[in-house]
């Protein structure tokens, strides 16, 4: 079997809040063991940001102010091999360090996916697709604005919290929005392309069958002359 590794990657700061509002519903990620190299983090490598059952009813100061929530820097972190930084145990290189490895090693394999699409760019993204698999989806993607996070109103201040929180996801879609966008525009290219040759093969097609209509004509006016001058 051939495996195609796919992702639709989201702005940051809305899908941040996204996770805020599902979790403030009641959302948890218990059943995930978050195995790397073979073994599950400590309690120690990986604090929960909550006691009891869930977090509902956290508030977004709740949210942000705790420092193990892997909501941050998500989109990173799920991307890159944790593998080359020691798993969650922050003590194998200096943060800057591992950040900048957890950052390259998310754009790289972003970069060899077979695909991936943009939240905000649905129509986009259902082209990309389309054309990278050579298949059609029944009705157009649609794009929707109204979400969760766009009724989340927040002020400056608390974007500007969220985007820090953020710093590697935010520099990971700028990244993929870039490489997105070259995507799209080398394949309407390619595509244009494909259109002008169809449509160049189909105008010889038609010049040859009028070329070959017009001798079939010459013939025959030709034949019947031949036969007029007989018949005298």
């Amino acid at each position: 079997r051939n495996f195609y590794y796919i992702t639709i990657l989201r702005d940051p700061v809305s899908r941040y809040l996204s996770e805020w509002r599902h979790v403030q519903r009641g959302a948890t990620w218990k059943a995930s063991l978050h195995v790397c190299d073979g073994r599950s983090p400590t309690i120690e490598e990986l604090p929960s940001c909550y006691t009891g059952d869930d977090w509902s009813g956290c508030s977004l100061k709740e949210f942000m102010d705790c420092p193990y929530n892997l909501a941050n820097n998500r989109q990173v972190r799920m991307l890159s091999d944790l593998s080359l930084v020691g798993c969650y145990n922050l003590s194998v290189m200096p943060e800057e360090q591992r950040n900048k490895v957890l950052l390259d090693s998310a754009k790289e394999n972003l970069k060899c996916m077979a695909f991936f699409g943009l939240t905000e760019f649905q129509r986009k993204t259902q082209y990309l697709f389309e054309k990278t698999f050579n298949m059609n989806f029944i009705s157009p993607f649609t794009q929707y604005n109204n979400t969760r996070a766009s009724s989340v109103e927040i002020d400056q201040q608390t974007q500007k919290r969220i985007e820090a929180l953020n710093f590697l996801d935010m520099e990971l879609y700028e990244y993929a929005k870039d490489l997105f966008l070259q995507r799209y525009q080398f394949t309407r290219q390619k595509d244009h392309q494909e259109a002008r040759r169809k449509r160049q093969e189909q105008r010889k097609i038609l010049k040859t069958r009028h070329a070959h209509k017009r001798d079939q004509i010459d013939n025959a006016t030709t034949d019947y002359v031949e036969d007029v001058e007989k018949w005298r």
